[in-house]
């Protein structure tokens, strides 16, 4: 029985840890600088395989280069992808509509429009993309306002956790198990086999 015990021991004790190990590898590295991303397509295999994890670093715009992965928004719905750039365009400056003192715009004898171009307080990056397993490029460039990093390295299989973990079903089923597993551990020996302590005068 005492054999049983400390086995059962030393498994809630490595559950506790692995929950632990995982907190910090879903949570945790925020606190480095790191956000984790979970891999939804397999645009980007073999390098990052549908169900990873990817952890991403914030980067300078200036610092991408052609050949990296990053990871970006890509519309207003917010959602996530990471592709490689391929070309980079830098832009400093902007086509504006020519205005009259009244802020009517200004046409050419035929009626077209007259655009002259403005130049930007600090250079704007435009990255073109495309996904590793694609044949053709991302269809919109990539403004750098809409860039949240580089990924740094990949966890397989650990996006399909994450993924779980946040909705509510996974979320609430594993508060449960976590809280459970950290009673269990903590809990007096003598609690956990049902003994009680007597104290003698």
């Amino acid at each position: 029985m005492k054999g049983l015990r400390r086995l059962w021991s030393l498994a809630s004790s490595v559950l506790v840890g692995l929950i632990v190990l995982l907190a910090i590898a879903l949570a945790g590295v925020r606190v480095m600088g790191l956000t984790p991303y979970a891999v939804l397509s397999g645009s980007m295999e073999p390098t990052y395989p549908v169900g990873s994890l990817i952890y991403v670093k914030k980067v300078d715009p200036s610092d991408v280069q052609v050949g990296d992965a990053i990871t970006f928004v890509v519309n207003d719905a917010l959602l996530v992808a990471t592709h490689r750039v391929v070309d980079v365009e830098v832009r400093t400056t902007r086509c504006q509509a020519v205005l009259d003192e009244n802020g009517a715009a200004v046409a050419d004898a035929a009626g077209n429009p007259l655009f002259e171009e403005i130049p930007l307080e600090e250079p704007a990056y435009y990255y073109t993309t495309k996904g590793d397993a694609n044949d053709a490029v991302d269809g919109a460039q990539v403004y750098d306002k809409n860039l949240l990093g580089k990924p740094v390295f990949a966890i397989p299989y650990l996006g399909y956790l994450s993924g779980w973990i946040q909705t509510g079903r996974g979320r609430t089923i594993s508060i449960c198990v976590a809280v459970a597993l950290l009673a269990i551990t903590f809990l007096p020996t003598d609690r956990r086999s049902g003994k009680h302590s007597v104290t003698r005068d």
